[in-house]
């Protein structure tokens, strides 16, 4: 009996879903990219070496690693879904002449050179072109991914790149008809008609998604939201993003492509922030996926065997590419900063080559062995990416400030000492240039000195951190010094320059929060401000005016508020053993006058004696 129930119980598990490879895919995500990232080494390297590990040519814990590869290309799919929900129709319009002019002749130029280092490796013309074609169309995963964890998406060079991105993901359409062209004929005649249908579905297709992007989704999803259930939004939400890469990818049409259109058709969509909160999560395990995928599909034992052929190219095609973007940016005017690192950053293939490069050995243009040398190279390209970044943002030095139209600090001789002209130190110094007082202000922003300039304010550049730019403001002359720098240690470090180089001067200064106000007032300071205190008190102060509290009655609570705040504030700053007991008395003794005002009535004596039970037991 109960070896039967063992045999059902094992049949069950054989017959069931098989969880090591899923156990083994979170695993290594889980473990390997933080260790990456905390190493310094990016997150893309992670999962491409922990996909490495499970794959094949490691502990071959996934054995089909195409078939993983076909599903998380849904996670690019998605990331440019969301890419399109922050690029409203008319910011796309904007970027036309970059996506058609820069990310055209970038196409055509890299292309060209690329298409001639494989003529010079020896391969023939056709499949010189298919390889240098493919490793022209850079991985949006890389890409995308990296621009997002730098936060440069939106940045001028990030767009440029967005740009180029989007018109490599539009020219894969023309290389597959390209393929069909050059494919040894079958004997099959292709009628007027069926080259008419070529040409006008996917026209079709992209008209159609627009009318039911323009016409449709918005009802639609007001219906949905109507019903109030959450997971029918997310379902709905998953539907736009794969129908529009379906209908794409039906028409040989890039499903990226799709996605991307469908969420620039919603950018102006009222339910754009819930749509891009529904598929984050996906975006981001798929994206992931991709990228293990990429690692588990290099085959080593390939490599192994042809690892002159694969070394060459990568050198060759890797090095080329980077060229032909560096010189095409800097004639195009972009500075050399952003020039080389488009270079680095787009010098690698991406996963439109694996697509061109099956499709051209399908076609029977290239070879089963060609092919795979093809996409070996494109992988050791994508593994490679990361490294020269990180070799880059090593030896690169960083960005100077342009200090045209700037003045150095050096001879100031104002008695007043303002050091940090941004929000809170324009507003601050209002009020004494609203009394006739003269200032002497630097600040080590020269981009923000040349517009204060355009209103009419002198600005000196200096790093008050030092204490010979210091000296050269006059701070030994100085009566009062305000600091309003929106760096803590900066803040503090000033502080303390001050104290001890400058006693005399009376410091005032910006604090973060109150942690930093101790810091600040150990310093030396003789008045510190928390920089969001007073404002959150006057928003707080109209929320009961609102709500029909008297004037009387918003001044007592507003001076019960500073009161209780200063009282804490000094028992924080008591740092003595001696000082502990007081100080928890003084924090009982307002938690119990707040609890009076909001209508309870409670015992100090009482909340003392329990505090002191539970703190000091018999």
């Amino acid at each position: 009996m109960a070896s039967d129930s063992i045999g059902r119980a094992v049949d069950a598990a054989a017959h069931g879903v098989d969880l090591i490879p899923v156990v083994a895919l979170l695993g290594a995500a889980v473990i390997g990219v933080p260790l990456f990232k905390r190493l310094g080494l990016g997150s893309v390297l992670g999962y491409l070496a922990a996909g490495l590990l499970l794959g094949p040519s490691g502990l071959g814990l996934i054995s089909d690693p195409e078939s993983v590869l076909a599903t998380a290309e849904l996670g690019v799919v998605m990331f440019l879904f969301i890419i399109g929900l922050e690029m409203e129709p008319a910011k796309l319009w904007a970027l036309r002449r970059q996506i058609f002019g820069l990310g055209a002749v970038q196409v055509v130029a890299s292309g060209t050179v690329l298409t001639g280092v494989g003529m010079a490796l020896g391969f023939t013309p056709v499949v010189a072109f298919i390889f240098g074609m493919g490793f022209v169309l850079t991985s949006t995963a890389i890409v995308m991914q990296v621009l997002g964890e730098r936060g440069e998406l939106s940045s001028t060079g990030g767009q440029r790149m967005v740009s180029i991105l989007l018109l490599e993901d539009l020219a894969i359409v023309p290389l597959l008809a390209v393929v069909a062209l050059l494919a040894p004929s079958t004997g099959e005649e292709v009628g007027l008609i069926g080259r008419m249908l070529a040409i006008a579905a996917p026209i079709g297709v992209v008209l159609l998604l627009i009318f039911v992007g323009q016409r449709i989704m918005n009802p639609f999803f007001a219906l949905l939201a109507s019903s109030k259930l959450r997971e029918v939004m997310t379902a709905a939400a998953l539907l736009v993003v794969l129908g529009a890469a379906l209908l794409f990818q039906a028409v040989g049409l890039s499903m990226a492509m799709g996605a991307f259109l469908a969420g620039v058709l919603l950018s102006t969509s009222s339910f754009r922030r819930q749509l891009e909160a529904d598929v984050e999560p996906f975006r981001g395990i798929l994206l992931g996926l991709f990228f293990l995928a990429v690692g588990m599909s290099l085959d080593l034992s390939i490599v192994l065997n042809d690892w002159q052929v694969i070394a060459l190219s990568v050198a060759a095609y890797m090095v080329a590419k980077a060229l032909a973007i560096y010189v095409i940016a800097r004639l195009l005017k972009s500075d050399h900063a952003e020039a080389l690192e488009r270079a680095v950053l787009m010098g690698q293939g991406g996963e439109f080559a694996f697509v061109l490069y099956t499709t051209a050995a399908a076609a029977g243009l290239i070879d089963g062995p060609t092919n795979a040398i093809f996409t070996a190279t494109v992988i050791i390209s994508m593994v490679l990416t990361p490294f020269f970044l990180i070799g880059m943002g090593r030896i690169m030095p960083k960005p100077q400030q342009s200090m045209e139209g700037v003045e150095a600090a050096n001879g100031l001789a104002e008695r007043i000492l303002v050091i940090g002209f941004g929000r809170f130190g324009q507003i601050a110094t209002q009020t004494l240039l609203g009394q006739g007082h003269r200032l002497s202000i630097i600040d080590n922003d020269t981009d923000m000195i040349r517009v204060a300039a355009q209103f009419g304010f002198k600005i000196y550049y200096g790093d008050g951190t030092r204490l010979d730019i210091l000296h050269a403001a006059g701070a030994a002359q100085v009566d009062l010094v305000l600091i309003c720098v929106d760096d803590k240690a900066a803040a503090t470090r000033i502080a303390e320059l001050f104290r001890d180089e400058f006693p005399m001067v009376k410091v005032m200064a910006r604090a973060f929060d109150r942690v930093h106000a101790i810091e600040l007032i150990k310093a030396g300071v003789e008045f510190q401000l928390r920089e969001l205190f007073e404002s959150a008190v006057v928003f707080g102060a109209q929320a009961i005016r609102e709500l029909g509290a008297s004037e009387d009655e918003i001044t007592a609570v507003i001076e019960g508020v500073r009161d209780r705040d200063a009282r804490r504030f000094q028992a924080q700053i008591m740092d003595d053993v001696s000082a502990i007991d007081a100080a928890k008395k003084l924090l009982l003794k307002n938690a119990a006058e707040q609890a009076r005002e909001g209508g309870l009535d409670i015992d100090v004596n009482t909340v003392e004696d329990a505090v002191s039970k539970s703190t000091h037991p018999a």
